[in-house]
């Protein structure tokens, strides 16, 4: 059972807080197996939103090693992803409206992109990254990776999913660049293959590499199921151990066949004809539903997103549920419920 990392929009200048102590270390009094932290910016222009947590400065380093180290002391094991939000930063929180901050206002920058296509047609234009700029996101991610070791995770994901940076570049709706870059199959996954080669090689082989990716646009002309295979081949080869299977993202308005397991099927697909470990999310809330996914073969790991933050012990009560004698915290011992 994974926490599915969700951003809480509740870091100054990336930096972590007590809030997030005490709200990723309960997950862990509650008997995650891992927790992966929010999409934490590699750089300061890959915030979604300038309440995003960051790890593009040795300053962060202190803090998170807190974190992890309390969720260490409780048994769970702790992942980062590293994530970069292209033209979707530079935005409001949901809790204050989601919208995006020009960049001649306070608490706005400009966006950097494949192409110099907005998110919304009404939105500033962001810049196309030249060869500096794309050097500079790669050189980004193994910063971000040698400061990830230096904190002591058990885990690294790298964000390639959800109309961030390096989905945009990989998905012909949002990439038309003309360059070594964009056009064809190999040129879109260029950067993201890149960046998974640098980040694996920074990272080593003594702990896993996930990917999260968009499995699908959801949309004609868009990122499919079938270039998610493809691209997970190329991964796999680089040497990434598990994708983390969810979809969309990359364009407003789509219609999504929301419902219970929804992305279920993607996880099972990728992990069938690419034979690599997958994790399903999306719409999974219960400890059926969640043993019969991992009984079936249909993924490795599930994680689980919004059900964590209605139910921070939520493996306290799947192990009830499931009749099994699950060991709670000493201090929550007096209220574990009879099998």
């Amino acid at each position: 059972m994974v926490v599915s990392p969700m951003c809480m929009y509740s870091s100054k200048n990336g930096y972590a807080t007590n809030f997030h102590l005490v709200h990723l270390g309960s997950r862990a009094l509650g008997g995650f197996g891992l927790i992966i932290q929010e999409a934490t910016a590699v750089s300061p222009e890959g915030r979604i939103t300038d309440g995003d947590m960051g790890i593009w400065e040795d300053g962060h380093i202190d803090k998170l090693k807190e974190i992890v180290d309390f969720c260490h002391a409780h048994d769970s094991l702790v992942g980062i992803q590293l994530a970069h939000a292209g033209r979707k930063a530079s935005c409001l929180p949901p809790f204050k409206g989601r919208t995006k901050v020009d960049p001649n206002q306070e608490g706005g920058w400009q966006t950097v992109g494949p192409s110099a296509q907005p998110f919304h047609e009404t939105e500033p234009a962001p810049l196309a990254l030249d060869a500096e700029g794309i050097q500079k996101v790669k050189d980004d991610f193994v910063s971000a990776t040698r400061r990830a070791k230096e904190v002591g995770y058990d885990v690294l994901e790298i964000h390639m999913a959800h109309g961030y940076l390096l989905h945009q570049f990989y998905s012909p709706l949002s990439n038309h660049r003309t360059d070594a870059y964009g056009g064809s199959f190999e040129n879109r996954i260029r950067l993201v293959v890149e960046v998974a080669e640098l980040v694996k090689n920074e990272w080593g082989d003594e702990k896993p590499l996930l990917v999260r990716i968009s499995a699908t646009d959801w949309i004609e002309g868009g990122w499919t199921i079938d270039d998610s295979v493809a691209l997970c081949k190329r991964l796999k080869k680089v040497g990434v151990d598990v994708i983390d299977v969810s979809s969309g993202g990359n364009v407003p308005k789509v219609k999504i066949p929301v419902g219970p397991g929804y992305q279920v099927g993607f996880s099972e697909i990728i992990r069938k004809e690419v034979n690599i470990a997958t994790g399903a999310v999306g719409k999974i809330t219960t400890a059926k539903q969640s043993e019969a996914i991992l009984k079936s073969g249909k993924a490795d790991l599930v994680l689980y997103a919004r059900e964590t933050l209605r139910q921070p012990n939520l493996p306290l009560k799947f192990a009830h549920d499931l009749g099994e004698d699950l060991t709670w915290p000493e201090q929550y011992e007096r209220a574990k419920l009879p099998l």
